[in-house]
C-alpha cells in the first residue's frame, strides 16, 4: 500500500544531458524509429485532470523533454499498470512502451518475461549506481539483469504531535526508537486526559494487515519467506507474538490506545488533526493531509523513524514493454532518467512548486545516496517551506535501519491479517497463538499461487 491519499511530488534525480539533449549526449546513440529518425514512445503515469497542478507540471515537462530531445516524442497517457488488464494489453499490443509499476509488481513481471531487459541502457546512465541498492534490487532479476527503474519511494515511520509530547514531559526532538519507548510515551500522553489517545493503529480495509506487517518487520521478523522454492507464511514467530502482545497490552493493560477501535487511516488522521492523538505509524506524507484538512500548522508535527530494527517501505517505478524496439526502450530509459532520476532538476522543481502551496522539505522519495542525494538535499534546504528540523529524527535514523518491501500477494495477505489486528484490539481474551497459527494457514494458501 502506498499510504495516504495526499498528493506526492516525485523528485527527479541524475545528471541532465547537454542542452542539445539528443541521446548521444547521454552516452548513447540518438533514437531512431521512423524515416526522419524521430521515435515516439507511449508512457503512462500522467496525472489525471482531477489533479490539475500535477498534470500541468507533467505537460510542461513533456514539452521541455521534447525540446531537449528533438528525436523523441512522448505519447503521454493517464493510469498505471492494472494487473487485471495487463496481460491482455501486452498480448494485444496495447501496452505502453514505458509503464508504471509498484514495487510489489516487478518480481512477477520479470518471471513471466513481461518486462524488457534494460541492463545495457543503464550501464552509462548518470547516477544509476547512486540509486540505493535496495531499490535497484526491486528491478533486478534472478539472472542479475536490470528490468526497470524506481521513481518514488516511501518508508513508514512514527508521526507524532509535538505539542502533546511537551505537555506529557517528553522531548519532541527525541521520539521513541523502540516499541517499549512507544508504549511508555503513549501511557504518559493518554494520562493527559480529556479524551487524548497515546497511540492509535489501523485494523480494517487491509490497512491493519499492512501495519501488522510493519510491526513484524520492525521486530526482526518476516511475513513470508521462500522455503524450498516456495513461499510460506513466516509471521507465526517470536516477532509476530511480540507485536501482538505489545498491541494487546497497550490496548487493554495501559488503555493508551483508547476504547474506539476498527480504525482506518482517515479516522486516525482526524484524531491527529483534532489534537487528540499522540502517535501513529505512517509516512511523512500524512502531515500535509492533516495540516490542510484540519487547518493545523506544520510546526505541530514531527516524524521519527519506525521503532525497532527495520521498516516497511514501498514505492513505484517504470518498466518497459518487452515488445518495444531497442530504439523505443533506449528513449524510454532516457525519459525516466530525465524526468524522475535527475538531481539537477530538483532545484527547478522545488522553485516551480513553491508557488503552488506544495510542501517542500518533507523527507519523501529519498532514492539516492552519495553526491546525488547531497545535491537534492541542498536544493530542498534552499526552498524548504516546512520545519525540516522536525523530521530530522526520521531522516537520520531511517538511513540506518533495514528497508523491507511488501510480501507477495500483499493485499490478499493483508485481508487475513486485518482479522488478527481486529481480534487483538477488540477482544481482551484473544488467543494470540491461535490467531497467528490460523492466519498462517490461510496465508500459506494464498502464497501457494505464487511462483
Amino acid at each position: 500500500m502506498a499510504g495516504t491519499p495526499s498528493r506526492r511530488r516525485f523528485i527527479a534525480s541524475g545528471v541532465a544531458c547537454a542542452v542539445t539533449g539528443a541521446l548521444a549526449a547521454c552516452g548513447g546513440p540518438a533514437a531512431t524509429g521512423s524515416r526522419d529518425g524521430v521515435v515516439t514512445i507511449s508512457v503512462n503515469g500522467m496525472p489525471p485532470k482531477t489533479q490539475p497542478v500535477d498534470r500541468a507540471y507533467f505537460e510542461e515537462d513533456v514539452k521541455a523533454f521534447e525540446k531537449a530531445h528533438p528525436k523523441i516524442r512522448i505519447d503521454a497517457r493517464e493510469g498505471q499498470m492494472d494487473p487485471k488488464t495487463f496481460t491482455a494489453k501486452l498480448a494485444g499490443g496495447q501496452l505502453e512502451d514505458v509503464y508504471y509499476v509498484y514495487f510489489t509488481d516487478p518480481a512477477g513481471l520479470i518471471q513471466r518475461r513481461q518486462g524488457a531487459d534494460i541492463t545495457r541502457y543503464v550501464q552509462q546512465m548518470p547516477h544509476y549506481e547512486d540509486i540505493k541498492p535496495e531499490f535497484r534490487k526491486v528491478f533486478t532479476g534472478p539472472d542479475g539483469a536490470v528490468y526497470g527503474l524506481p521513481n518514488g519511494q516511501y518508508s513508514l515511520g512514527l508521526v507524532y504531535n509535538r505539542d502533546l509530547f511537551e505537555k506529557a514531559g517528553l522531548d519532541p526532538a527525541a521520539p521513541p526508537r523502540t516499541w517499549g519507548e512507544v508504549r511508555s510515551a503513549a501511557k504518559r500522553i493518554s494520562a493527559l486526559g480529556d479524551g487524548t489517545v497515546g497511540y492509535a493503529d489501523y485494523s480494517k480495509n487491509n490497512q491493519g494487515g499492512w501495519h501488522f506487517t510493519a510491526w513484524v518487520y520492525s521486530l526482526g521478523g518476516d511475513i513470508a519467506t521462500r522455503q524450498g522454492g516456495r513461499w510460506k507464511a513466516a509471521f507465526d514467530s517470536a516477532a509476530g507474538r511480540k507485536a501482538l502482545r505489545t498491541l494487546h497490552d497497550m490496548r487493554w493493560t495501559d488503555t493508551s490506545m483508547g476504547a474506539r477501535q476498527l480504525l482506518q487511516i482517515e479516522d486516525v488522521q482526524k484524531m491527529m488533526g483534532a489534537g487528540k492523538l499522540g502517535m501513529y505509524v505512517a509516512g511523512p506524507d500524512n502531515i500535509p493531509t492533516i495540516v490542510k484538512q484540519f487547518e493545523r500548522k506544520y510546526e505541530e508535527y514531527g516524524v521519527g523513524a519506525m521503532p525497532g530494527s527495520a521498516t516497511l517501505g514501498g514505492g513505484n517505478g517504470f518498466m518497459f514493454n518487452p515488445q518495444a524496439s531497442p530504439e523505443k526502450i533506449r528513449a524510454g530509459v532516457e525519459w525516466v532518467r530525465w524526468k524522475y532520476l535527475n538531481p539537477d532538476r530538483t532545484a527547478f522543481e522545488d522553485r516551480r512548486a513553491a508557488g503552488s502551496d506544495v510542501p517542500i522539505g518533507l523527507p519523501l522519495d529519498r532514492l539516492f545516496t552519495g553526491e546525488a542525494a547531497a545535491r537534492q538535499d541542498e536544493a530542498h534546504a534552499k526552498y524548504a517551506n516546512v520545519p525540516t528540523a522536525n523530521y530530522r529524527p526520521f531522516v537520520e535514523r531511517n538511513a540506518t535501519i533495514e528497508q523491507k518491501v511488501e510480501p507477495p500477494n500483499a493485499q490478499q495477505i493483508y485481508t487475513v491479517l486485518d482479522g488478527v489486528m481486529q481480534a487483538v484490539l477488540t477482544k481482551k481474551d484473544a488467543d494470540l497463538d491461535r490467531l497467528l497459527k490460523d492466519a498462517a494457514t490461510k496465508v500459506d494458501g494464498i502464497l501457494a499461487t505464487v511462483k
